[in-house]
């Protein structure tokens, strides 16, 4: 291992202090069964877009910009180097430089979570380490997955078993099948949740069964779930979620905060109608037009989008339009 347990353990020591758990809202569901978490996940956290200049160059200036708007907004925090924030596309340079500038911009009762997975073990720790010395309270770590055949129960376990081992900061396990072909088995979720620096999970999935197993066969763990997007986190809270990572929350973080309220003081109905005015929007955003159509509708809501980095390419005009329609149908422009 790149790191030794003495070092982690020192590295644990010096960042400590940045670690709480928020106070405990009013609820009307409940989203964990027995005691209160030790890291609190509860709320909504933007997986932030990455700004890009017109030269594709990391443009620090309209990251700060876009945070200075999302402060007013009540995230419980945001998520950096996430799928949304062209992650695979930045250099591990730029990587600890983004979390570095959202750290200094992000007030301290708020979380930062930063993506610090690799393909292997050794990258994953290193980096998680960096991302800790950059500011992140919190690693969210994808599968490895280029290698996805080889990438059993056993084998996964062990990965994020060393990675919690070595990890000065906590540990949430990240699922996102669309990206990498490879969902994390709940057997090895199971496993996982024991270990006392994991956690929780981001599960993109969809699967909402799936996610009701995770929390009632985890329910006894210092564990959390997450959902990993807006089109189904009602349905997410109702089997006991506790929080969502949403890329729409990037544009929409305001409704999707008040869709966070209704459904923990047990408005239903509200959150029903507000949750159905959110699925095509976020499909929009997601499976259908991806980074390029998040960054996009950003722009209408007074959010810096600009560019992706190649090769991911701008939307059509006529992608634009069909884009716009989805918003405004649903009341939103």
């Amino acid at each position: 291992m790149a790191f030794s347990t003495r070092l982690a353990s020192s590295l644990r020591s010096a960042l400590a202090a940045r670690h709480w758990a928020a106070p405990r809202q009013c609820r009307g569901l409940s989203t964990l069964q027995g005691s209160e978490p030790s890291f609190n996940l509860e709320g909504i956290f933007p997986p932030l877009a990455t700004p890009f200049s017109p030269t594709q160059e990391v443009d620090y200036a309209q990251l700060e910009g876009n945070l200075r708007r999302y402060a007013s907004i009540p995230f419980r925090g945001l998520v950096v180097l996430g799928s949304n924030g062209e992650y695979p596309y930045l250099t591990s340079h730029e990587r600890v430089q983004v979390v570095s500038c959202v750290r200094r911009a992000l007030p301290r009762d708020r979380l930062l979570l930063a993506g610090s997975g690799c393909e292997s073990t050794q990258a994953t720790i290193e980096l998680t380490v960096s991302m800790a010395e950059a500011g992140a309270d919190v690693a969210l770590v994808v599968t490895p997955c280029y290698y996805r055949g080889a990438m059993t129960t056993a084998a996964l376990i062990h990965h994020y078993t060393e990675v919690g081992d070595a990890s000065p900061i906590p540990v949430v396990l990240y699922s996102v099948p669309a990206n990498t072909g490879l969902d994390l088995p709940v057997e090895a979720v199971i496993t996982l949740a024991q270990h006392p620096n994991i956690i929780g999970i981001k599960d993109s999935g969809g699967d909402i069964t799936r996610m009701g197993l995770m929390v009632h066969k985890t329910r006894k763990e210092d564990f959390q779930v997450l959902a990993g997007s807006a089109g189904f986190l009602l349905a997410s809270y109702a089997v006991g979620a506790s929080g969502g990572v949403c890329a729409l929350a990037n544009v929409l973080g305001d409704p999707l905060c008040q869709l966070d309220h209704l459904c923990r003081t047990g408005q239903w109905q509200e959150a029903r109608d507000l949750q159905h005015r959110l699925i095509e929007p976020n499909t929009a955003v997601t499976r259908r037009f991806g980074i390029p159509g998040l960054k996009k509708a950003m722009e209408w809501f007074g959010y810096y989008g600009g560019p992706c980095r190649a090769p991911l390419a701008p939307l059509s005009p006529a992608q634009v339009e069909e884009l716009r329609s989805t918003f405004s149908a649903n009341g939103w422009l």
